[in-house]
């Protein structure tokens, strides 16, 4: 910025000051013709010094031209990488009131409008005020009076330009808010096409976002056309005064206190005075976009996080090593080291409590309440009950999406809230009902559970998970590309993948949410196979619907309206009668109904 401002200050001196060489260069002329004869050389070295000025200024002006986008695409830079700092900072609380599409729109369509918006007001900007201070200081040097009927226009032209400010700046509200809505309903739509289809909701899904598309038309007019009545009020002001600066120009030439080259390079100055306030004027649309999308944006950065971080603990005491959560980085150095991809890392008890946990997602209405448990290294613990039981919030929980109302959570004796974030998610795998997968081959989805990993490593997971034997006959294997979330796969086989990877990744402690949710029997028994030698030595934590998936757990809990109403075994949870008799009941009863009621020869 420091050399752009340099680079400007340049070409501004050189555009003013070759006005003022070519009115001399007039006078010349002009004396030659009155008196008869031509000082050929002094016309020769003005004109000469005006060409080099003009050629000085054009290479000024290419330099603070490039020297501006660099700035400007530097500035942008930081600005999407503050952004997705931010995002990963972001409590989950935050995004459960916030329409995808449009934080979307904040962190591209937004950052990229402010980008493009400095990049013409730093052209321009510091150009057009540097070029008015500039001219306004010849114009007062050549002729005071003149100059006083040229800053008449000033006060005129500010008065348009607050005026309109004020009107257009709601229109520029609207226009990017819109903007965002529209995207959210694209995102809506595209991630639900097929129900949109299946639904035969085309039709109204074109007919909302024909409403969006047009309340985001009408908002952009209103903007543009309003913030664009500025320039074309300035352009009139400025030829205004152009005729009064003529008029009383030529009185004085006549009365001898202004030559004519003078009056000449006054014109000139005029132009350089009128042409950035007509510039600054016409800059009022940018400007104003700029500012919303800059509160957007801003907005988001200032948006409340999750509570700081502990300090990290020493490397003697923490196994979890330094892998990050939210990306699912690389376990600890202990877990690298084993030969055999999927063995928990040394050091790594997994040990659990919940003591007396009560937490809502909105204040005043808690989800779960007083829990109190403990989950030995090893154990499998089930966790079921009716919907919204609370069954998914004890493990969003577990791994800090969210922070306690009261109470505590412990993991081999030490408070998770005390624990920074990555060093506690790197205790975990995961295989949740929505599975996801990113575009790339099926080796990297596997490997993204412990990056590095070697072949060998991969394919153990793949075997012990039943997702070789499928890869394997595919065209490509293991180089199969995944694209869109994985959609050439079925669901078991994605689910199958998931697990392969929490399998790859060694971690002390699972969550298996509806891990076997929607899927066919077959694929039912082979991920049940799957999770089986996947929990083995692991604590283990599984929430399912179907409850013959859970019959095996060393400890099932059972909830209800966010407490836990009976926990033991399944034998002797139905031995003592109560409310899982009757979920594992009605949902035996609901299947057999099912079998019976099925079509001959179905």
């Amino acid at each position: 910025m420091a050399c752009v401002i340099a680079a400007t200050c340049a070409f501004v001196m050189l555009n003013v000051a070759a006005p003022k060489i070519l009115g001399d260069a007039t006078d010349v002329v002009v004396e030659g013709v009155v008196g008869g004869s031509f000082d050929q050389e002094k016309l020769g070295v003005l004109l000469a010094a005006v060409s080099i000025m003009y050629l000085g200024a054009s290479l000024f002006s290419w330099i603070h031209g490039a020297l501006t986008a660099v700035a400007v695409q530097r500035l942008g830079y930081g600005l999407r990488a503050s952004v997705e700092e931010k995002l990963h900072v972001l409590p989950s609380s935050h995004f459960d009131v916030q329409h995808r599409g449009d934080v979307l729109s904040r962190a591209t369509n937004d950052v990229d409008n402010i980008a493009q918006a400095l990049n013409q007001l730093l052209n321009q900007l510091i150009l057009s005020l540097l070029m008015l201070s500039g001219a306004l200081a010849m114009m007062l040097w050549l002729s005071p009076v003149l100059a006083v009927i040229a800053l008449v226009s000033v006060p005129v032209s500010t008065l348009i330009t607050v005026l309109v400010a004020r009107q257009s700046q709601a229109h520029f509200t609207e226009q990017w808010g819109s903007t965002g809505e529209l995207n959210a309903q694209l995102e809506e739509f595209f991630t639900g096409h097929e129900v949109i289809k299946a639904f035969g909701q085309q039709e109204a899904a074109a007919a909302t976002f024909k409403d969006g598309n047009d309340k985001l038309c009408r908002a952009s007019a209103r903007a543009q056309y309003v913030s664009g009545v500025v320039q074309p009020l300035m352009v009139l002001v400025s030829n205004l005064n152009y005729v009064a600066v003529a008029v009383v120009g030529a009185l004085q030439v006549l009365s001898g206190a202004l030559t004519l080259g003078g009056l000449q390079a006054f014109f000139q100055f005029s132009r350089l005075f009128s042409q950035p306030m007509g510039q600054i004027g016409g800059m009022l649309t940018i400007m104003q976009s700029c500012l919303v999308s800059a509160g957007r944006v801003f907005e988001l950065l200032d948006a409340p996080e999750i509570t700081p971080e502990a300090a990290p603990r020493p490397a003697a005491r923490t196994a979890a090593g330094a892998a990050g959560g939210a990306a699912g980085a690389s376990t600890a150095a202990t877990a690298v080291g084993h030969a055999e991809a999927g063995v928990p890392a040394a050091g790594r008890a997994g040990r659990v409590t919940f003591e007396r946990v009560t937490f809502g997602y909105r204040p005043g209405s808690p989800v779960v309440r007083d829990l109190s448990f403990a989950v030995e290294p090893g154990q499998t613990v089930a966790i079921v009950g009716h919907t919204g039981a609370g069954k998914t919030t004890v493990v969003n929980l577990l791994m800090r999406f969210y922070d306690l109302d009261s109470g505590r959570i412990t993991v081999d004796g030490a408070d998770i809230a005390e624990l920074r974030r990555d060093e506690l998610r790197a205790n975990f795998g995961t295989v949740l009902q929505d599975t996801w997968l990113f575009t790339g081959t099926i080796r990297d989805n596997i490997e993204y559970g412990r990056p590095g990993a070697g072949d060998t490593e991969i394919v153990a997971a793949a075997q012990a998970s039943h997702v070789d034997q499928f890869v394997r006959a595919l065209p490509c294997g293991y180089a199969t590309m995944l694209g869109n979330d994985g959609d050439s796969l079925s669901r078991g086989q994605r689910q199958l993948i998931s697990i392969a990877r929490a399998h790859l990744a060694g971690r002390s402690i699972l969550v298996l949410d509806e891990a076997t949710s929607s899927v066919d029997s077959r694929t039912e028994a082979q991920i049940r196979q799957a999770m089986r030698r996947l929990r083995q030595g692991r604590t283990s934590f599984v929430i399912a619907h179907r409850l013959s998936t859970v019959r095996d757990a060393d400890l099932i809990l059972v909830m209800d309206q966010g407490r836990i109403v009976e926990q033991g075994t399944h034998r002797q949870l139905m031995a003592r009668g109560g409310l899982y008799p009757n979920l594992y009941e009605a949902q035996f009863a609901r299947r057999e109904h099912r079998k019976h009621t099925q079509e001959p020869g179905q």
